[in-house]
């Protein structure tokens, strides 16, 4: 399985190198994900989290 956010589920998306001459060639972007101990219904886990995930749980703690 690919790396994967266990919360929203973002994973690789594609788009494209453009050089100055406008030339486009295929590009993979990956997500910024973090290996974290996450509880997900009751139970706790090492997950695969992107940042914008644990940002907004930071949030929702305080």
């Amino acid at each position: 399985m690919s790396k994967q956010c266990a919360i929203c589920g973002k994973s690789k998306m594609s788009g494209n190198n453009v050089s100055h001459s406008k030339r486009r060639t295929p590009k993979t972007y990956s997500a910024n994900l973090h290996k974290v101990k996450v509880e997900i219904e009751g139970k706790e886990s090492t997950e695969y989290v992107c940042t914008r995930c644990l940002r907004t749980a930071n949030k929702n703690e305080k």
